[in-house]
């Protein structure tokens, strides 16, 4: 993650929180809901399932810890029951590298017509590019990419046991932070190449070539890093233009589920290029975005794109606070 655009609008935040996508009248206050009681995640469990993937090292495309952590996935995912299809493509980034990318589906409860899509990226960048002492360096990843990708492995182990009333379908998408070095002069035009943009080539090719002929969801929901000590989720102007409802309700179970200090119920970031705008425009599923961004920093914390991505700055408060929210949103479908 993410080539962003950082403006804080103030004409946007009047926009997003006086009318939602049918143009009745909204308000950032949170709306006290008749919840169903969820399962509550195992905080070691996210631990385990975050140091795991730092383990297997990097995972860049074209590594061999990148295939060792794309065949685990696959095992950890039928071990919990799930449906798994493999996703395979060549694709190149923006300096001409041809790199193989595998976006991973699992599905549970496949025989359900309603279903939610949860998603994350699983690969890393290839080169931590705002490190301050070394920019081709490559990181742990442990939060931007690993953390997202814990929670819904999580998830997939508590479902495999305890299904909700749905179709759960996780997608786990594949080169989505490679992107441009941020010292690059290369100026390589995505579009030349039939592409949107540099990163998040995983979900341009899935949103266009879905795993499944017509493949559709009830809604997504989208974890981009996650895992920090500190993090706060603020709304974005994507999840706000596609999937207003569905960001609304779930910023409304999360502050009544009491995690107030990390989702904020105003917006905060606008122009993100991240895996769910080409879910929401080009595979027509309305996507939100749960993602780590500081609004004092115009940023992802100082950490992001840099050596500090270890498992240092990862909080098993954090995770567990995303995995209980997103669990408790399925178990009230």
């Amino acid at each position: 993650m993410k080539n962003i655009s950082l403006v804080l609008a103030f004409v946007l935040v009047i926009i997003s929180f006086s009318c939602d996508s049918s143009g009745k009248k909204s308000s950032a206050k949170s709306r006290q809901l008749e919840l169903k009681t969820a399962p509550k995640p195992n905080g070691d469990s996210l631990i385990l399932f975050t140091q795991k993937q730092v383990d297997f090292g990097p995972r860049v495309p074209n590594t061999e810890a990148h295939k060792k952590a794309a065949d685990w996935f696959v095992k950890k995912f039928e071990s919990y029951g799930g449906r798994v299809t493999v996703q395979e493509f060549t694709d190149k980034v923006y300096d001409g590298t041809e790199v193989k990318l595998k976006n991973i589906f699992a599905a549970f409860n496949p025989d359900v017509k309603k279903r939610i899509l949860l998603a994350a990226h699983w690969d890393t960048r290839p080169f931590g590019d705002k490190d301050p002492k070394n920019d081709m360096i490559e990181i742990d990843g442990a939060n931007d990419g690993a953390s997202g990708v814990a929670v819904l492995l999580e998830i997939a182990r508590i479902i495999s046991t305890n299904m909700p009333s749905v179709g759960v379908d996780i997608i786990l998408f594949d080169g989505e932070d490679w992107g441009e070095h941020q010292n690059s002069s290369a100026g390589v035009d995505p579009r030349d190449y039939g592409k949107e943009a540099w990163y998040c080539l995983g979900s341009q090719y899935w949103s266009k070539n879905k795993h499944q002929a017509n493949y559709s969801a009830y809604y997504g929901i989208l974890l981009d890093m996650v895992g920090a000590g500190d993090a706060t989720f603020f709304y974005d102007s994507i999840s706000q233009q596609y999937a207003s409802r569905v960001q609304e309700q779930t910023w409304d179970i999360a502050l009544q589920l009491g995690y107030d200090k990390y989702f904020k119920k105003q917006l905060g970031l606008t122009g993100i290029t991240d895996d769910h705008k080409f879910v929401n425009e080009d595979a027509r599923i309305p996507m939100i975005d749960i993602i780590d961004y500081r609004p004092s920093s115009n940023g992802f914390g100082s950490y992001h794109h840099t050596s500090q991505d270890n498992m240092s700055i990862i909080s098993k408060e954090t995770l567990s606070a995303v995995a209980h929210v997103v669990l408790t949103v399925l178990f009230n479908e």
